[in-house]
């Protein structure tokens, strides 16, 4: 089966790069808006440089697996093929509800990755991308997790031991609060923007009786509620927003392009529509 060459596939001629992309990276520094890169192949494109210009993604028709680099006919998990989307923890269902993790049923699918990524600080946080939701995120993950969901606020609320704990303290949100952002909302310009230190404490008041039961059980060290911090304000580099969002998909159509607008969460925004380039991870493309 044909593998991933990171190195041999990717060419670049008449400003053309082809090569396997994968989601694109970020910068934040207060005040200023996120720079963004797109990494193709070995090569990164500066995105923010490209503002105000045409650009073109064109689909090759082959998809790699960006765990084994392995050919493959179909994405699964946003870029692995099916055996190592079956296979790696980081695909498990308790990604996506970390109140369900069984690393302590000794069922884990990797141990000593579930030790080293679920096993750790995790934050919950209040975010405003679309409206106010809650979520869950790593330390390090921080402000990574609120740049690729499109925030342009967000608040941590809670640290806690493990993700697990994380998802106990979430699901006590979810009762008062969103968990979902609406990505067309967000697509089509900032959210109104909220007094989030106000709605923390809104919440707390709201869940005082589910966290204060979470708490005596699991113990003050292991579950702090965080009564102050400092919001982060997050401004993207969109020059202008679309009032219809309409979105591109390689599998239906190989050829993206047009005048590209911002970036915004994980989203390419062009003058012809929007793609979401987390979900095409793996895909082949030529970019020029």
């Amino acid at each position: 089966m044909k593998t991933m060459d990171l190195f041999a596939s990717e060419h670049d001629h008449s400003n053309e790069i082809t090569g396997v992309v994968r989601k694109m990276t970020t910068q934040w520094l207060s005040g200023q808006p996120v720079q963004y890169r797109l990494p193709i192949g070995t090569q990164s494109i500066d995105l923010n440089a490209r503002l105000g210009q045409p650009i073109r993604l064109q689909h090759t028709g082959q998809i790699f697996c960006l765990h084994c680099g392995e050919l493959t006919n179909k994405s699964f998990g946003q870029g692995y093929c099916y055996k190592h989307f079956m296979a790696l923890a980081q695909n498990d269902a308790c990604i996506m509800s970390p109140e369900l993790c069984h690393y302590d049923q000794g069922t884990c699918r990797e141990p000593a990755w579930g030790e080293s990524s679920c096993m750790q600080t995790h934050y919950v946080y209040l975010s405003n991308a679309s409206s106010l939701k809650v979520g869950i995120t790593r330390g390090g993950q921080i402000p990574t997790r609120w740049v690729d969901q499109g925030a342009t606020q967000a608040l941590t609320i809670a640290r806690v031991s493990t993700r697990q704990l994380a998802g106990f303290v979430e699901v006590v949100f979810k009762k008062h609060v969103a968990d979902k952002t609406n990505w067309r909302t967000m697509l089509k310009g900032s959210a109104d923007v909220l007094h989030m230190a106000h709605e923390r404490d809104r919440l707390f008041a709201l869940a005082k009786d589910d966290l204060d039961t979470l708490v005596s059980k699991h113990g003050l060290v292991a579950i702090q509620l965080l009564t102050h911090g400092d919001v982060f304000n997050l401004e993207f580099p969109v020059t202008q927003y679309p009032e219809k969002v309409a979105s591109f998909n390689f599998d239906k159509d190989p050829t993206v392009e047009g005048v590209l607008l911002g970036m915004k969460g994980q989203y390419l925004i062009l003058d012809t529509g929007v793609i979401n380039v987390r979900r095409f991870g793996g895909y082949e493309l030529s970019v020029g």
